[in-house]
């Protein structure tokens, strides 16, 4: 018969059991390179000595009165480049990749928001998953994934069996080309709408509301047949955004309201599917700000109870997630997009975790995953040709980590999900450049991590103070991303 500590034995050879933290560690990545998530000076209780270093300070509430959001999780966009480029990998370079952006040991990215068809980063030509040589089809019988869906579902479904916190976005660029007024994909400004009857006397008058409904279902079950649940969709990307060179839909806001209500939530319902909606998907200055995420909620409450904001608003400002918690405190918000360019500052993927964190948002993922050397493959016309993933995957068969996925993990590896956000101060960044923003979290298994940008071009000493009594302080390198973990507070 065995003995308790036979079992207790057993368990510790077979999981490798995590022992909470009993003292602060440091980790930094940084705008040199040189630091790579790596570990640096750990926190020391009490002032420190400072020395000759420059100085700052900042406060967290590690009380429950300083509890904010839930964190669901951090990653990218999977796109066709993303799918593409990964499988020209080796199986075991391929292994190594996912694992290290989906486990601990790694960045442990929990949140995949993927393109439901062609996007700008997908090669010629554009395709959804029904086009029919452009020919009606209301029974959707044409309907199908082809080579490219099912890559990527093969691709989701590794990175589900990895990361068992894997929330997954679904999104379109388009409805097919035979649901539109203009009748493509692509290729056309005029008419760029879904023919839904919403322009000739309301949603679901007339056209193809019903099918659009029903095509959300076929690609959510044929996803699940493949192994990956959608957890969640948005009915259209960037729905206040149309361009002829790669796929773009107009969907309004009243319009988006009533096909969710009255269509694609019902159909998802009907056909026993868990998955969610997200309103919006856009940028934070469209639509008199907030006007439209709030129109689909106050229409289609019972189906929506998150919103999606993306960076491209031309002086992207986060404050707005905050204003919107402010009116809509049981709603989600999450950043889906933001482009991680080769040319971008250092600290640009730091930025746009940073400062959502900071305002209520619950997830944040980068435009995009995954790219080959030439920062594709992208459709020939329009779109992004300069966007260049967390992961370029090189020529010769290897892949290289951008300094943006770095900046990232510095969020992701050390906030898990379920990890809750506090709130604090000392944050400034002055209108000359430099200084320091900060987010914290109280994470599940009660340590708190304490993420740091800095700035400046040198070093500083940091204090910080907790609301439970607690001070730490430490050196934080110069323009660089440094997590403190703390260990839980007594």
């Amino acid at each position: 018969m065995r003995t308790i500590a036979t079992l207790l034995s057993l368990a510790v050879g077979s999981y490798a059991l995590k022992e909470r933290a009993v003292s602060a560690s440091a980790y930094s990545s940084n705008s040199a390179g040189n630091y790579k998530i790596s570990s640096v000076t750990a926190p020391v209780q009490g002032e420190g000595d400072p020395g000759s270093s420059s100085t700052w300070r900042l406060t967290i509430d590690d009380t429950s009165s300083g509890h904010k959001q839930t964190i669901l999780g951090f990653g990218a966009a999977v796109t066709d480049a993303t799918v593409e480029s990964f499988n020209t990998l080796s199986d075991s370079k391929l292994q190594t990749l996912l694992n290290d952006l989906l486990t601990d040991s790694g960045a442990n990215f929990a949140l995949m928001r993927h393109t439901i068809g062609a996007s700008d980063l997908s090669g010629d030509p554009s395709y959804t998953y029904d086009d029919n040589g452009g020919s009606e089809d209301t029974s959707l019988s044409g309907f199908s994934l082809g080579d490219r869906g099912t890559s990527m579902a093969k691709i989701l479904a590794s990175m589900k069996s990895l990361q068992a916190d894997l929330t997954i976005l679904g999104s379109p660029w388009s409805a097919p080309g035979w649901m539109k007024l203009n009748g493509v994909i692509d290729g056309n400004t005029t008419d760029n709408n879904l023919n839904d009857g919403y322009l000739s006397g309301g949603t679901g008058k007339s056209g193809y509301a019903s099918a659009f409904a029903q095509y959300f279902v076929k690609y959510i079950q044929a996803y699940q047949n493949l192994g990956v649940s959608i957890d969640a969709i948005t009915i259209q990307n960037e729905p206040l955004n149309s361009q002829s060179g790669y796929p773009t839909m107009y969907v309004y806001a009243d319009e988006s309201a009533q096909l969710i209500k009255n269509f694609i939530g019902p159909a998802l319902s009907q056909a026993n599917l868990n998955t969610k909606i997200w309103a919006y998907d856009h940028n934070t200055e469209f639509s008199d700000v907030t006007s439209y995420p709030q129109t689909v909620i106050n229409d289609a409450a019972q189906y929506v109870d998150s919103v999606a904001w993306h960076c491209y608003a031309t002086n992207v400002d986060w404050t707005v997630l905050s204003s919107f918690h402010e009116t809509n405190p049981n709603v989600n918000q999450y950043m889906t997009e933001c482009w991680t360019p080769s040319s971008g500052s250092w600290n640009q993927a730091a930025d746009f975790t940073m400062g959502p964190l900071q305002n209520w948002a619950a997830g944040v993922a980068a435009w995009t995953l995954g790219t080959d050397s030439s920062d594709g493959p992208h459709l020939s016309s329009g779109g992004c040709g300069t966007c260049t993933g967390l992961v370029t995957v090189n020529d010769d068969g290897s892949y290289t980590f951008e300094t943006a996925y770095y900046m990232m993990a510095q969020f992701s590896k050390f906030i898990p999900v379920g990890a809750t956000i506090l709130s604090g101060n000392g944050s400034y960044t002055y209108s000359g450049g430099g200084g320091v923003q900060s987010v914290a979290s109280l994470n599940p298994d009660g340590t708190r991590s304490v993420v740091i940008e800095n700035l400046f071009d040198n070093d500083i000493y940091l204090t910080l103070n907790t609301k439970s009594g607690e001070e730490w302080s430490g050196d934080i390198p110069s323009e660089s991303v440094t997590t403190w973990v703390l260990p839980a507070s007594s």
